[in-house]
This record gives structure tokens, C-alpha cells and sequence, in this order.
């Protein structure tokens, strides 16, 4: 049997089969240290703006030094990144640029109470191109609700550009969602509600679809606009797959299932069933885990193009087609398509930028739901509830780093998943490394609150890159344990590109910059000294991978050598979690 029709059997399969209790573990409140990061909880608007920082960073007046726990002098003395280039061969488009010149509106934001199942909707899709049919499906407690969507960038501070707003479609109660027992997966039937067409005239990039009922209540649809023929230099990926398995709407996740309970969780998820209303009103985790340094990319006008980690799955051959691939702060579940593609397209010279922690930690396969391909979402993490165990484990959903197929995410990240739970500060421990740039800071100096609430390390007795560097090495304790998040740098030796991994999950929702037209609560202001040098940072890094292998000009050196002991003979296998087995 081929693989493509084992996936679609694996729902029959693991209903046939059942799913066990699995590991019975305690219920760990994982989640709850995640959605730190990606709630965008607001921040008091203090200090100097991230932009104003910015351009003092260029040579302008600096501002104010952070006191306590360790100096944070970034900016001091400091002469600003390279100046981005353009035109032909360079990281800037002037499409973006003029997008972002156009009248924005802050209307795309959602205010109040999120009622749950008052309103809610999804789509038949992730993802779609320019003159491609989305259908909506929605369920209202009001006799009508209408559409708008919103393309999601800088403009001029206010976030988004409306594009299309529809008539007023019928509302209707639709039935309640269907259980799958076993597997525990959560899917709705429901009718279609409505349905357009994706405008010519829309430009590629992440769009928030805003339903706003009669009644009052409003809701986002997150889709992505493709364009499968870029050959752009940067394309941004949203994390579709995480935003799936953390989503508890009706009752289940691929974390917990009734009572908080690891053994009741979903082993299926399915895309056909909208994000929880009270999950950034529907828009799941783009809006603190990803529109931050969406706003930035446009913002500084990069030549740039958007998918979903679930067109990389179907498509890993078009990764090969742009210069650096830019995964976002949250980016855990991995098919196997996505993993050899990002090992692929690294070999032939495309930079990977991760701008996050516990990347690539989760192996899943993908499955077709009567919507389409690709909709239901496979995790067993306990490798032997798969039904696939010991028949393909190639593609058993265990960890990545974990029996039966061992393949740890520092093969292709350089660091590797750690702990959660954590709330620390990024301590510089390279100042001379090129990734600093601009920035000013010394060693020892400390940018607060950046590390967590998840953290990745370098870890030499798992196999992985030996020529990495660690840039910031931030003590931290998680669960008790004593540890270290790394913001790590490798070059490939081959083909030259440059692999880069923050080691936290807040570094882009601490590049965010509002400037008092946006909900606080979505977008929060820009956080003093931590955003104007993380905004350095991203900037200096961007302008590397984007002009092609930044490896090739900016060679590691092994530098982890200097702050961790080597060991004799790496191995594949995990030997460092010990914190959570869920």
C-alpha cells in the first residue's frame, strides 16, 4: 500500500483498533504557560515606541538604560544593521512597499467578550490562491452575518488593509459536532454558509476573515493567500498545525480531552471545526505568535511571500525556490514532508530562521476529511497507541527525537526543545557575532522577560550540527531543574546557508509594535530596550538570509565548545527531557 492511501487510512485504522489510555502521565498545565505567548497580553505603553528605538539605533538620541538584573545597554554606542538592499537579486520588493503605503485600518480588531457559541466559523481551507473558491461555514444565533477581509501588514501602524466585504449572508444554529470515538477527534458537518472567491486584486499574504453577526458578536477566520509561483526572497510560515493542536473547541485537543486529562486527548484533530472564541476571538495563535513580525516583515518592505506549514507539506519542493524560509514563535508539529523538505532545500543553499522554541518536536501525518486533502491531523505521541507501530515507523507519531524513528530536531534547528514553564532573561554571551549587530550590548547583558515560557538549548550529546555557534546563553529553571536557553547560529558547510533558532517562544510577540490604534489586546505596545534590539536583531539577520546563503559570509566558528563539554559520540536518541512526557 502506498503511503499517500496509508494516511487516509489511518482514521479507519485507529477507529478499528482503539486508542488506548496511553501513557498516564500527570495532567501538566502546559498549555496555559503557552498561551503567555501567544495571547499578546497588553503591556503598559511606557517608554520609547519600537520604531523611534529603532532609528536611534541608527545614530539619534538613545534611550534610557533598564536597571536591575544585569545591564541592558542595548542601543548604547551602537551603529545601526546594514541597510537593507533592492532591486533586482535584493530582500526588498517595491509591491510590499507600495502595499504597505496604502490607507490601513485598525477595524480589523475585535473588542469585548468573546460568548461562546454565539459565533463561530472555519473554512474548507489553510490556504488559497489568487481566483480560488473558499467556502465558510458558520454557525450564528442571529438571522444574518456578513464578511470582511482584512490583509494583515504595517500600514502605517494600523495593521491591516480591508480588501472585500460581503453582502449579508442567512444565519443559522448549525448541529453539533461529531465525536469519533478512540481516536477522541472532534469534527463538524455543518452546511456551507457562504462562499467567494479569492480577488485578483488580493495581494499574497495572511488575511484575517472578520464575521461580524447581526446580533453584534465577531469572530476571525484565519486564510492564507498563496502564490505558488513566488520566487520572492523570504516566505514567512504560519504554524497552522500547532494552532490545530492546541484548539479545544468542542471539548478536545491533542493535549487534553474531559477532566484535563492526557488519556482522553484527541489522537485525530480535524481542520473542519472552527479555533475556540475565546483563543484570540477565533484567530487562534497568528495574532501573538506571528502578526508581530508579519507587521515588521512589511514594514521594512521585504520582498516576501506567505504558506501554511500545511502547504509546505503538500508542496516542499517550492521551499527550494526562495532564500531563507522564516518559521514563526510556535511551530511544534512536523509532518516527515516538512522535515526532509527544510533538510533539502538547506542543502541547495535556502537559510532557515526559526524564530521560536519546540520547532519540529512533534512527528504528525495528514489525512483527508470530507472537505478535502489534508484536513485531520494525526499525533498518537504515545508510539505504540499508532496503528502504524512497527509496520512504517518512519512515519509513527512519536516525538521527533524519540523511538522508534529517532530523528531530533537539531539535525535541522542546530538547538533542541528543553522545558517549559520558564520566564527568564535573553543574556548575551557572543557580542561580537555578527547576529548582534547594532545592537550595542555586551556580555552579560541582559534583554528581560525574553526567554519562555518554552525554551530550546544546544544539546552536544544529541546528534546535530558541531559547527554551531551560541550567541546568548540565559540561565534558566524549569520545573525545578536548573538549565540554559540558547539563541544558536550554524552555517552548512556545503551549500553555505545559515540555520538561525532564537530558543524562545517570545521573540516575536516582543517585536510588537502598537501604536495606540490597534486593541492592546491583540497587538501591545512595544516593550523599552527588549523590542528596538530584538527589532535589530531580526533585522540584521533578515537582511543576511535574504540576499542568499549567509552562510557562505558568515561562517560559525563552534563557539558552544566554549559552554558546554564535548562528548565522544553524539547519539539520535533523547536523553534530556525530563520535565514532560506529554
Amino acid at each position: 500500500m502506498d503511503r499517500g492511501r496509508r494516511l487516509q487510512d489511518d482514521v479507519a485504522l485507529s477507529e478499528e483498533r482503539g486508542a488506548g489510555s496511553g501513557e498516564r502521565g500527570r495532567a501538566y498545565s502546559r498549555r496555559d504557560f503557552l498561551r503567555w505567548a501567544g495571547a499578546s497580553l497588553a503591556v503598559p505603553a511606557v517608554g520609547i515606541s519600537a520604531w523611534e528605538a529603532w532609528r536611534n539605533l541608527q545614530g539619534g538620541p538613545r534611550g534610557a538604560g533598564h536597571e536591575g538584573g544585569g545591564s541592558s545597554r542595548a542601543g548604547k554606542g551602537a551603529r545601526g544593521p546594514a541597510l537593507l538592499t533592492s532591486g533586482a537579486g535584493g530582500v526588498t520588493a517595491a509591491w510590499v512597499q507600495h502595499e504597505n503605503s496604502l490607507p490601513g485600518t485598525a477595524s480589523w480588531c475585535i473588542y469585548g467578550n468573546a460568548v461562546p457559541s454565539t459565533l463561530d466559523g472555519y473554512a474548507d481551507r489553510v490556504s488559497a490562491s489568487r481566483g480560488e473558491r473558499v467556502t465558510l461555514y458558520v454557525s450564528c444565533d442571529t438571522a444574518s452575518f456578513y464578511v470582511e477581509a482584512f490583509r494583515m501588514g504595517w500600514y502605517g501602524g494600523r495593521g491591516g488593509r480591508l480588501l472585500w466585504r460581503s453582502p449579508s449572508f442567512p444565519g443559522r444554529v448549525q448541529s453539533a459536532p461529531v465525536l469519533t470515538a478512540g481516536i477522541n477527534m472532534v469534527e463538524c458537518h455543518w452546511a456551507p454558509s457562504a462562499s467567494f472567491t479569492v480577488g485578483r486584486h488580493w495581494p499574497p499574504g495572511d488575511y484575517l476573515l472578520k464575521l461580524t453577526a447581526a446580533g453584534g458578536q465577531q469572530r476571525y477566520v484565519p486564510l492564507v493567500v498563496r502564490d505558488d509561483a513566488s520566487r520572492s526572497a523570504f516566505v514567512v510560515q504560519n504554524s497552522v498545525t500547532t494552532w490545530q493542536a492546541y484548539n479545544t473547541w468542542g471539548g478536545y485537543s491533542q493535549y487534553f480531552g474531559p477532566g484535563h486529562s492526557f488519556s482522553t486527548r484527541s489522537r485525530v484533530v480535524s481542520f473542519d471545526r472552527p479555533y475556540e472564541s475565546q483563543w484570540a476571538y477565533g484567530a487562534a495563535d497568528f495574532v501573538g505568535n506571528e502578526l508581530p513580525l508579519v507587521m515588521l516583515v512589511e514594514r521594512l518592505g521585504l520582498d516576501v511571500t506567505y504558506w501554511t506549514d500545511v502547504d509546505l507539506h503538500q508542496r516542499p519542493e517550492l521551499l527550494g525556490n526562495h532564500r531563507c524560509l522564516v518559521s514563526l514563535g510556535h511551530d511544534e508539529y512536523w509532518s516527515p514532508e516538512m522535515f526532509y523538505g527544510c533538510v533539502t532545500a538547506r542543502s541547495r543553499g535556502t537559510n532557515l530562521v526559526f524564530l521560536g522554541a519546540n520547532a519540529c518536536f512533534r512527528r504528525i501525518r495528514l489525512a483527508a476529511s470530507p472537505l478535502g486533502p489534508d484536513r485531520r491531523q494525526i499525533c498518537y505521541k504515545v508510539p505504540t497507541e499508532d496503528p502504524l507501530y512497527g509496520h512504517d515507523n518512519s512515519i509513527v507519531t512519536a516525538n521527533w527525537p524519540d523511538p522508534p524513528d529517532p530523528r531530533p530536531e537539531s539535525l535541522l534547528i542546530g538547538n533542541m526543545y528543553q522545558s517549559y514553564g520558564v520566564h527568564g532573561d535573553l543574556v548575551v554571551a557572543d557580542p561580537a557575532h555578527w547576529t548582534l549587530r547594532g545592537t550595542g550590548m555586551a556580555r552579560g547583558d541582559r534583554l528581560p522577560g525574553v526567554v519562555g515560557p518554552e525554551f530550546d538549548g544546544y544539546d552536544p550529546a544529541v546528534a546535530g550540527p558541531r559547527n554551531l555557534d551560541v550567541v546568548c546563553h540565559s540561565p534558566v529553571v524549569a520545573q525545578g531543574t536548573p538549565g540554559f536557553s540558547d539563541m544558536t547560529w550554524y552555517s552548512e558547510p556545503a551549500s553555505g546557508a545559515g540555520v538561525f533558532a532564537s530558543g524562545t517562544n517570545r521573540w516575536v510577540n516582543s517585536l510588537a509594535h502598537n501604536n495606540g490604534a490597534m486593541n492592546p489586546g491583540l497587538v501591545h505596545p512595544p516593550v523599552p530596550i527588549v523590542t528596538s534590539a530584538l527589532t535589530t536583531v531580526t533585522h540584521t539577520l533578515l537582511s543576511a538570509c535574504g540576499s542568499g546563503p549567509a552562510g557562505r559570509s558568515n561562517p560559525s566558528r563552534a563557539t558552544w565548545r566554549q559552554f558546554y563539554p564535548p562528548t565522544p559520540t553524539p547519539s539520535v536518541a533523547s536523553n534530556y527531557r525530563t520535565y514532560w512526557g506529554a
